[in-house]
C-alpha cells in the first residue's frame, strides 16, 4: 500500500504540475540578439514551464493581393500542422483580450490547470487566415501597440516569465 506522502512525492518528481507551451511563430532567421533574449526567458521558465519554439517559414510576398493570400494560406497550413492534437491554442491577435500582469498570471494558472499542451500562435505580417483564427480557443493581445515580429517573441517569453514569477511570489515582478 502506498502512503499519501509517497504518492505526493511520486507526483512531484514526475512533473505532473509542469506545463508545455509551444510558440508557433511565422518567421525564421532572427537576429542573434532576439534569439539570446528569448532563450534567456526560456531558461528562466524551467523546469516548471517547458517553452518550445516552432518556427514557420515566412513565404516570400509578391506585390499583388492574390500572391499575399496564397502565401498566407501556405503559412496557415504550416501553423495548423504544428498545432498538437488535444492542445489548447491561443492566437496573439490585436482583437484579443488584453491582460494586466496579474491577469496574465491568472491566465497562466488557468492554462496550467487545463492539463493540456498549450500553443501560442504568432502570425505573419498580414495576420492569420480565418481558418487559423477559428482553430484558436482564445485570442490574446499583448498590447494595443504594433510590435515587430521578432520583438513579440521576446515580449511573450518575458510576460510568461513575469506571470510565473507572480504565481511563485518571486520578487521579479514589483506591483
Amino acid at each position: 500500500m502506498i502512503s499519501t506522502y509517497n504518492l505526493l512525492e511520486q507526483v512531484l518528481t514526475q512533473n505532473y504540475f509542469n506545463m508545455n507551451i509551444q510558440i508557433i511563430a511565422v518567421g525564421t532567421k532572427m537576429p542573434a540578439w532576439v534569439n539570446e533574449a528569448y532563450q534567456e526567458y526560456q531558461k528562466r521558465l524551467q523546469p516548471e514551464i517547458q517553452l518550445q519554439l516552432k518556427e514557420i517559414t515566412l513565404q516570400k510576398r509578391g506585390k499583388n493581393a492574390a500572391d499575399i493570400q496564397k502565401m498566407m494560406q501556405l503559412e496557415s497550413q504550416q501553423i495548423l500542422n504544428a498545432i498538437k492534437l488535444g492542445s489548447y491554442t491561443i492566437a496573439l491577435d490585436s482583437r484579443g483580450a488584453q491582460y494586466t500582469s496579474e491577469q496574465c498570471a491568472d491566465q497562466l494558472n488557468h492554462w496550467k490547470h487545463l492539463a493540456k499542451p498549450i500553443n501560442i500562435l504568432i502570425g505573419g505580417p498580414e495576420g492569420y487566415t480565418a481558418e487559423t483564427l477559428a482553430k484558436a480557443d482564445t485570442k490574446w493581445s499583448l498590447s494595443a501597440l504594433t510590435f515587430p515580429h521578432p520583438i513579440v517573441r521576446i515580449i511573450l517569453a518575458e510576460q510568461l516569465y513575469r506571470a510565473q514569477s507572480i504565481l511563485k511570489k518571486h520578487p521579479y515582478h514589483r506591483s
